[in-house]
């Protein structure tokens, strides 16, 4: 695995089962030029081989531009998620976040916050750091600077 210097993060460090944990990072979600999610008070998932994912409380979401959508998907450790669209004018983003309404034992604090997928909106910040989108279409994971792979969810890493 990579070498990493004290201020970054293997992602092949972070367990599984994975590890919920606050982050007092400022979290901003940025779509057609409106900021719909900050916050200081988010929950970061940490999962071997992927990039942490942030779950955002719905309070500090503008939740009058989404919609539930009829997606689920069921997480071996969270449970079953639920999804969200996310519209802003005519600009839409189909199952943009997901959330677990009932997360399982281990994952109750995750309740009704929203995950989102980086790659379907504007932008997506952790303190004034842009993201940039974990490859794939089935993961969410946010990556930054002081987090390093490799990734699981680009071509060839299904096995992983």
């Amino acid at each position: 695995m990579p070498n990493e210097t004290p201020q970054q993060e293997s992602v092949w460090d972070y367990p599984r089962p994975p590890r919920l944990e606050p982050t007092s990072k400022r979290i901003k979600v940025v779509f057609n030029g409106i900021v719909v999610a900050e916050t200081e008070h988010a929950l970061r998932l940490l999962e071997t081989s992927h990039p942490p994912s942030y779950y955002i409380p719905p309070e500090d979401i503008r939740m009058e531009y989404f919609s539930a959508t009829t997606q689920r998907t069921f997480c071996e450790f969270k449970g079953s998620a639920s999804y969200w669209t996310l519209k802003i004018g005519e600009v839409i983003s189909e199952n943009v976040a997901w959330s677990y309404a009932n997360p399982s034992r281990g994952y109750e604090a995750l309740k009704d916050y929203l995950a989102f997928y980086p790659s379907r909106v504007e932008a997506c910040y952790v303190n004034d750091e842009k993201v940039t989108p974990q490859a794939g279409d089935f993961y969410g994971g946010w990556i930054t600077s002081d987090i390093i792979g490799p990734f699981k969810g680009g071509p060839g890493t299904q096995g992983w």
